[in-house]
């Protein structure tokens, strides 16, 4: 197929879109090259807002326009990049472009997440492509090796750090011994974390990425909804002491495992062994340990977000499409859901726990907490108590576990809560026992 240019229209100019069009503009030869043809950006569809930053101010001006039907309508367009967030305007943003036979790219985690099924479907329909590498982790290839290059392999679990704000908050934390909102805080004068920081902070963000790797990994369907979440926002300075002196990190993690024909998905914080790979990961950097059968564990790390490596899975994408515009190549969607596969409820799930609590400093309190843990079916495999107040004389008490199903140990807090003996449950934590490193 002769092709004399492909055309390329970006939805967007923020920090993303802003990039995207930057090196679609100043490393044109160079991505000329790469696909066989030249790569040209045609139109921006921008907001209003837009205009006024310094990059519409340095791009020529018919360029821009901040009308929908003007950009789509614009004569040349093969490929449409989204980078604007959100679930609305962009799904429909989306669904226009497809409809109307170009090449989508999108860095949408939320919208890939919710309605990946639908637009792969509908790009397969009218004959073009959807790529959404950047989706997640940024500048780190993710969804690239679970479409082909470990297409062979049967994935049995996914550990992920994918939100570098949180990780963030929690080297802090960890390094400096500070409370969540002094963490916080500190994110947000940096620019790491949002003026309102509810996606990261509660976990959101993350599961919006790990429906998009179970769902791939898995090759089942994985909706947001149907994944366990907590965020870190309970998280203290004593818990992470109380982790270093038992051996641990806390990380906020997005885990997906399969067994038995049945998919468990969960987000929540939990105890790393220091030794573990995914436990020195730190700051802003993501990482992701695949579990294989043929390969054994694949790791992936580096920076997750941000306009440089964002841009970059954007353009790799851009190129693809280029490449199968240039080879007349259409739609070659590899995500097709298996039916028969369930979601496993959290109530299923069994790991080990750490639970902190206060208590009455007294002879004969620990053997009543054990006798409920004893009734419900957990093992306790260590005990201590770090300290203890003589004017309230109550005693702190951290209580690790053996693994235990969820349920039990849910129903087993419940019970606690009523002991007159029991102050207060103060945090409870999973732990995962992942090797690898």
């Amino acid at each position: 197929m002769s092709q004399d240019s492909i055309g390329v229209g970006v939805i967007g100019l923020g920090v993303v879109a802003g990039q995207v069009a930057r090196v679609l503009t100043e490393r044109a030869g160079d991505l000329a090259e790469k696909v066989g043809c030249p790569l040209v950006l045609r139109k921006i569809k921008a907001l209003p807002a837009d205009l006024s930053r310094p990059l519409a101010r340095e791009l020529p001006a018919r360029l821009f326009t901040t009308d929908d039907d003007s950009f789509f309508n614009e004569p040349g367009i093969d490929i449409v990049v989204e980078a604007i967030g959100g679930e609305r305007p962009a799904l429909d943003y989306l669904k226009r472009a497809i409809s109307g036979g170009k090449h989508a790219v999108t860095s949408n985690k939320e919208v890939i997440a919710k309605h990946g099924l639908e637009l792969l479907a509908l790009a397969r329909e009218h004959g073009v492509g959807l790529q959404y590498e950047a989706s997640v982790g940024g500048g780190i290839p993710l969804i690239a090796p679970l479409k082909h290059d470990l297409v062979a392999n049967k994935i049995s679990g996914i550990f992920a750090i994918i939100n570098g704000t949180t990780n963030y908050i929690l080297t802090r934390m960890s390094r400096e011994g500070i409370d969540f909102a002094s963490a916080l805080k500190r994110a947000q004068e940096l620019g790491y974390a949002e003026a309102n920081p509810e996606n990261d902070v509660e976990g959101i963000d993350a599961s919006y990425k790990l429906a998009i790797l179970a769902s791939l990994a898995f090759r089942s369907r994985v909706r947001p909804q149907d994944i366990y979440r907590e965020g870190i926002s309970r998280l203290t300075s004593r818990d992470f002491r109380y982790a270093r002196d038992l051996g641990f990190s806390i990380k906020l993690l997005a885990i997906a495992k399969e067994s038995g024909g049945a998919i468990e998905a969960r987000v929540h914080p939990v105890f790393l062994p220091e030794k573990s790979f995914l436990a020195k990961v730190d700051g802003v950097y993501n990482a992701v340990q695949v579990e294989t059968d043929l390969a054994g564990k694949v790791l992936f790390m580096g920076q997750g977000a941000g306009p440089l490596p964002t841009s970059s899975a954007v353009i790799a994408d851009v190129v693809a499409s280029a490449r199968k515009i240039v080879l007349g190549i259409g739609s070659v969607s590899v995500w097709k859901a298996v039916a028969g596969k369930r979601i496993r409820p959290m109530d299923e799930i069994e790991t080990q726990y750490y639970i902190r609590m206060s208590a009455a400093d007294r002879p004969g309190v620990l053997a009543r907490i054990a006798t409920v843990f004893g009734d419900n079916e957990i093992s306790i495999a260590s005990a201590i108590q770090p300290e203890s107040d003589d004017v309230t004389q109550t005693a702190e008490l951290v209580i690790m576990t053996h693994p235990a199903r969820e349920k039990d140990v849910q129903q087993a807090l419940r019970e606690l809560d009523k002991l007159d003996v029991v102050r207060e449950i103060s945090n409870f934590i999973r732990v995962e026992e992942i090797e690898g490193g």
